[in-house]
C-alpha cells in the first residue's frame, strides 16, 4: 500500500479515536451528572434544615429573654418593696427605741416610788381620777369595760395585801390600754339609746377618731359627734359601707 494511502487511513482511524474517546467522556459525564445535583440538593437540604433549627432556636432565645425582662421588672418591684419596708422598720426601732426609753424611765419612776412610801398614794388616786375623767370626755366605746376596770383600780387601793408598787404598775396598766385604744380598730355589739329606749346595736370603732353604730336590722346607722356629744343619725347611704 501506498505510502500517501497509509497516512490516510491512519489519519481517519486516529480521528474515529478521539471521537470515541470524546463521546465515551461525554457519556460518563451525563452519567455522573444526576449524583451532583443529588448532592447539590442534600446541601441546600441541609442548609433549610439548619434555617429552620435556626429560626426555633431565636424563638427560644427571644421567649427566655422576655421571660428574663419580667424576672427583671418583678425584681426591680421587689426591691422597691424592700426599701419602703425598710423605712417602715426603720421608723419602728425608733418608735420601740422611745417606746422603750419611756419604759426604764416609768421604770425608774417606779422604783422611786417603792422609796416613797405613804406620801405616793395621792399620786396614785389623781392618776386613777384622770383615767375616769378622760373616759368620761372620751367617745363613748366599751363603757362598761373601761368603767369597770376603773372600779378594779380603786379596790386595788384599799387593799394592804398589795404593794405600792404592784398598785402603780396596775395603774399604769390602765393608762397603756387606754393608749391602744387610739391605735387600733375594731367591731363590737352593745347598746345605744335611740328615740328614748335602749336598742342593741353593731359598734364599729377607728381609733378616737370615729365611732358609728348600725341597728341589727341594718335599717339605723349613726356616728358619735364630740361636738355635741351626741349621736347623728346617717342616711343610708353609708349603711353598706358600715355593714
Amino acid at each position: 500500500m501506498p505510502n500517501g494511502v497509509l497516512a490516510s487511513v491512519a489519519g481517519t482511524m486516529g480521528a474515529v479515536w478521539l471521537l470515541t474517546g470524546a463521546t465515551a467522556i461525554a457519556q460518563e459525564g451525563q452519567a455522573k451528572a444526576p449524583a451532583g445535583k443529588e448532592t447539590l440538593d442534600r446541601t441546600f437540604g441541609v442548609r433549610s434544615g439548619g434555617d429552620d433549627e435556626a429560626a426555633e432556636v431565636q424563638k427560644r432565645v427571644d421567649a427566655i429573654s422576655d421571660e428574663t425582662d419580667d424576672l427583671l421588672a418583678q425584681y426591680r418591684t421587689v426591691l422597691k418593696q424592700i426599701d419602703s419596708i425598710g423605712i417602715y422598720n426603720q421608723q419602728m426601732r425608733k418608735l420601740v427605741a422611745s417606746q422603750e426609753a419611756e419604759l426604764v424611765s416609768l421604770e425608774n419612776q417606779l422604783a422611786r416610788v417603792q422609796g416613797v412610801g405613804r406620801s405616793v398614794t395621792p399620786l396614785m388616786l389623781i392618776m386613777i381620777d384622770a383615767i375616769e375623767t378622760f373616759v368620761a370626755l372620751d367617745v363613748p366605746f366599751l363603757i362598761e369595760e373601761r368603767t369597770e376596770r376603773i372600779v378594779e383600780l380603786r379596790k386595788l387601793m384599799t387593799r394592804a395585801d398589795v404593794t405600792n408598787a404592784e398598785k402603780y404598775r396596775q395603774i399604769m396598766e390602765a393608762y397603756q390600754i387606754e393608749n391602744e385604744y387610739g391605735r387600733t380598730i375594731e367591731s363590737y355589739r352593745g347598746a345605744v339609746e335611740l328615740a328614748g329606749r335602749e336598742t342593741t346595736v353593731d359598734f364599729l370603732r377607728f381609733g378616737r377618731i370615729s365611732l358609728v353604730y348600725q341597728s341589727l336590722d341594718q335599717a339605723d346607722s349613726g356616728v358619735w359627734n364630740r361636738e355635741t356629744r351626741s349621736w347623728d343619725r346617717l342616711d343610708s347611704s353609708y349603711r353598706s359601707a358600715i355593714r
